[in-house]
């Protein structure tokens, strides 16, 4: 990977890697900030945000925004994150500078006029609602809020029911004016492009904006030990059990994803083996992690039947214990290797997935490493390693653990350890 880096005098960061086996780009507008950075009184502002900037500016409609893009067969879309907001634009290279101009008018020019405010509100409190109804995906916004009570990461990006039915256009288009500055975005693009060419379509942006740089400052949350019933008359039950992880600068953060994918990380992992093609007892089960600023988390999630929910918990347990007492075997090393270097190099194929790369890496550390480079970090890993964060990650913290389902309180307090 050759890529190109560029901060303008604004304070916007611009990064690119140019694919010449491609006739396509795609260009993000990453901004440091998510739901992590919002005031009580103001959580679920970002993803709001996110819905509100499509709707339409001083010069287009959101009709007129959609149609330029169909009209180039492209894609726009964003998401929102608990540290970060990207707009994105995926198109033929020769329709980039197109996208890139609709998606800067978007987020610098937004009307936001009262009325589309109002009723994108009932859309994303629909959102909220179609979210509670579906515990497999709520379940892990539980598990954040159990754990990490008070803290902003506990909270979910998109808010709640009282926050966003209480929150006004003005402190969202002030939270949008402050937040949204040069010093706080990372334009990242990767395809077939020119970097200087595409650095001149860029600057210009932001001029009289604000300069309030995103601040976590706060403390990194303390992972709590509990045990945390949600009952339903659900079939099944959504279990997710988790502990203290690695901030996302952490050097350890490659020996994990090891560790995560032997044990949870795809169809060969210990426990979709033990769980699902043993012992029939799971459709769904996998572990992940979450790294942060500060702080991560390192979790396993499994959907079963109510009756079934102790036996798939003792055996992530033993899997976990057996991780951290014994290691894991040559064999798995060397696969788990394989899959992440695999995986790696497959979606170095795409200018999708290699900007989001550029961008992450940016707004994380601020260094970029090369597929090249990632893969020699995974290949230096010594059974030492492994050993050594499985211990001081799954066999040193809490634990803490969420269960959706037809239970009583107390149900699991001793899976809370």
């Amino acid at each position: 990977m050759t890529f190109s880096r560029t901060t303008l005098d604004s304070g916007i960061t611009v990064v690119t890697e140019r694919m010449n086996e491609v006739r396509s780009a795609t260009v993000g507008f990453w901004f440091d900030v998510g739901s992590r950075d919002e005031p009580d009184e103001l959580a679920g502002t970002s993803h709001f945000l996110e819905h509100l900037l499509f709707k339409g500016t001083p010069s287009r409609t959101a009709k007129d925004i959609a149609d330029g893009f169909d009209a180039v067969g492209g894609e726009v879309n964003a998401f929102t994150g608990k540290e970060y907001t990207c707009y994105y634009a995926r198109v033929l290279d020769d329709d980039l500078e197109m996208a890139t101009e609709v998606l800067c008018d978007m987020i610098t020019s937004s009307s936001i006029e009262t009325d589309e405010f109002e009723s994108e509100r009932g859309v994303i409190l629909e959102e909220i609602a179609m979210h509670e109804d579906t515990p497999d995906e709520l379940v892990h916004d539980l598990f954040y809020r159990s754990v990490w009570s008070g803290h902003p990461l506990g909270r979910p990006v998109l808010g709640s029911n009282d926050s966003i039915g209480a929150v006004s256009r003005d402190r969202v288009v002030d939270y949008w004016r402050q937040r949204y500055s040069p010093v706080n975005l990372v334009v990242a693009a990767a395809g077939h492009l020119d970097h200087d060419s595409f650095v001149e379509r860029v600057e210009g942006l932001f001029n009289g904006r604000g300069e309030s740089r995103t601040d976590r400052g706060t403390e990194p949350p303390l992972l709590s030990r509990i045990a945390n019933v949600v009952a339903r008359p659900t079939e099944q039950a959504h279990i997710v059990l988790g502990t203290e992880g690695l901030a996302r600068d952490d050097e350890d953060r490659y020996a994990l994803a090891v560790i995560d994918t032997v044990l949870g990380g795809g169809m060969s992992s210990r426990l979709f083996q033990e769980v699902r093609e043993k012992r029939g007892l799971a459709y769904s089960v996998y572990s992940y992690r979450s790294l942060f600023a500060g702080s991560g988390t390192f979790a396993v999630y499994a959907g079963t039947t109510p009756q079934n929910a102790e036996k798939v918990l003792d055996i992530v347990q033993t899997e976990i214990n057996s991780i951290t007492s014994d290691g894991v075997t040559e064999a798995e090393l060397e696969r788990a290797k394989g899959h992440l270097r695999g995986s790696l190099v497959l979606s170095a194929e795409d200018a999708g997935s290699r900007m989001n790369r550029l961008a992450r890496q940016q707004l994380t550390t601020g260094e970029i490493l090369s597929v090249s480079e990632i893969i020699a970090k995974f290949d230096a890993l010594t059974m030492d390693d492994i050993r050594r964060v499985a211990k001081d990650v799954l066999g040193s913290g809490p634990f803490g653990i969420t269960v959706i389902g037809p239970f009583d309180e107390g149900a699991f307090d001793r899976y809370a350890a």
